[in-house]
């Protein structure tokens, strides 16, 4: 399949998805950079409205100016695009749109939707394109009406309908963007629902839904919530999500007990921040708290989520949930001296280690290499730049604050480490990989101690 490509086109699919992010963040800008997206005089930069467009479009949240107060209604409806593009996936849209104007779907349309979705297969991704673009709508309509019922009270039926929407959508995408900064203060993010129960589950509910993945979806649909009949991905995602989710908010709520995080909090609002900032840690980028205040352990804590992420195949970033997972069952099968893979009954493939590793290494080391740059660039705390940057690379969004003070050039790397995040690493190293043919022969063995 990939030698039929290569025929027939000069770009390789993993260029094209490339290209196409890079086109979205492109028009994005331009659009951003129009002197009515803006809501003072002299309009925006071109470096900030391409930073702006690039996290919007890598549905991070990371901002350099407070979307609510920065941008006209015009401004904020192009970064809501760029989010719902950003977050199903440009090619996802295409593929519906080719299908609903009765367009030919040819093959290479369908091996680049295969990877821009991580699809297991190419067969059927035209259904699965419009199962993505029917469930999306769905669920962000659904949140839009259980938000508005304590938006529209709060802030009127204009203002709420349309705050409920555009939270709605910024959630399920795990974008983090947020218009709250008119109501409670700039970068004030969701501060004023700490401890809201109904508004926290809401967006909660939303954040889990959009990281779970598009293909646990279809599994759990297919086979009507049966945990037992479910595919050996779809077991993998929801019991690690469920389990970092509940640890995460565990670990949080006792790391910042007696310190400034919890200061005036009764015990259901420390534990409804806890547990909304673990699952928000996992690529949403909202927060009901001050992130400022928090202690290096709970710091810890949030950087070791945000690196985990989401899932294969969602709206969230990340090494990926199954990427983790394999990992860590690795570490058991060589402590056991078993030679296969194994999880709930199943064995997985060979290679499955090798590009987990390949996974893991990328994404440590360009978050570790840029933080130290942006440490020595900035002067700042090393530990407040790896936050930024882990932030960044894994499409989350949560900040100290140093975003919108850093320089150009550290703009510039965050908005590349975003891109990384949202493209994928694999991707990424493909897209910039020659592609020769591998040679048939093997050189000699050697043997080689580790550990």
């Amino acid at each position: 399949m990939k030698k039929k490509w290569n025929k027939r086109h000069n770009v390789s699919p993993m260029k094209f998805i490339l290209g196409g992010y890079c086109l979205v963040i492109l028009v994005g800008t331009l659009l951003l950079s129009l002197p009515f997206s803006t809501r003072g005089p002299g309009g925006t930069g071109l470096t900030d409205c391409f930073f702006t467009a690039t996290s919007a479009t890598c549905v991070t949240g990371l901002i350099r100016f407070d979307t609510a107060t920065h941008w006209t209604l015009f401004g904020q409806l192009v970064i809501l695009g760029l989010i719902q593009v950003g977050g199903v996936g440009f090619m996802t849209i295409a593929i519906v749109v080719m299908a609903f104007t009765k367009q030919k779907i040819g093959l290479s349309q369908r091996v680049i939707m295969q990877n821009s979705i991580s699809a297991p297969q190419l067969g059927g991704i035209v259904r699965m394109a419009r199962f993505i673009i029917l469930g999306t709508f769905l669920v962000e309509g659904i949140g839009t009406i259980l938000l508005s019922m304590d938006f529209v009270p709060r802030f009127g039926w204009g203002k709420g309908l349309y705050y409920s929407f555009f939270h709605s959508i910024s959630a399920f995408c795990n974008a983090g963007f947020d218009l709250m900064g008119t109501e409670t203060g700039e970068f004030s993010s969701l501060t004023a629902w700490a401890g809201n129960w109904y508004v926290d589950i809401v967006i909660m509910a939303l954040i889990f839904l959009g990281g779970l993945g598009f293909f646990v979806w279809h599994d759990m649909l297919s086979t009507r919530l049966r945990f037992a009949r479910m595919n050996l991905q779809s077991k993998m995602v929801l019991s690690i999500s469920v389990s970092l989710v509940f640890v995460g908010a565990i670990c949080l709520f006792v790391l910042e007990q007696g310190h400034a995080l919890f200061r005036g909090m009764g015990f259901g609002q420390q534990f409804a921040a806890s547990l909304f900032q673990s699952v928000s840690a996992r690529t949403a980028g909202f927060n009901t708290v001050d992130l400022g205040a928090m202690t290096e352990g709970g710091q810890f804590v949030m950087i070791f989520l945000m690196f985990i992420g989401g899932s294969t195949g969602s709206t969230a970033g990340g090494i990926k949930t199954t990427t983790f997972w394999v990992l860590c069952v690795s570490i058991f099968t060589t402590f056991r001296r078993k030679k296969n893979i194994e999880a709930f009954g199943r064995r997985m493939e060979e290679e499955i280690t090798r590009t987990a590793s390949c996974v893991f290494m990328t994404y440590l080391l360009l978050i570790a290499a840029s933080s130290v740059v942006i440490s020595s660039v900035e002067g700042l705390p090393m530990l407040t730049c790896l936050f930024e940057t882990t932030s960044a690379m894994a499409t989350v969004g949560l900040s100290f604050g140093i975003t919108p003070t850093v320089g150009m050039f550290s703009k510039l790397l965050l908005a590349f480490l975003m891109l990384c995040g949202r493209v994928g690493s694999i991707t990424m190293l493909l897209a910039f990989s020659s592609e020769k043919r591998a040679a048939n022969s093997r050189l000699p063995l050697d043997k080689v101690q580790v550990g």
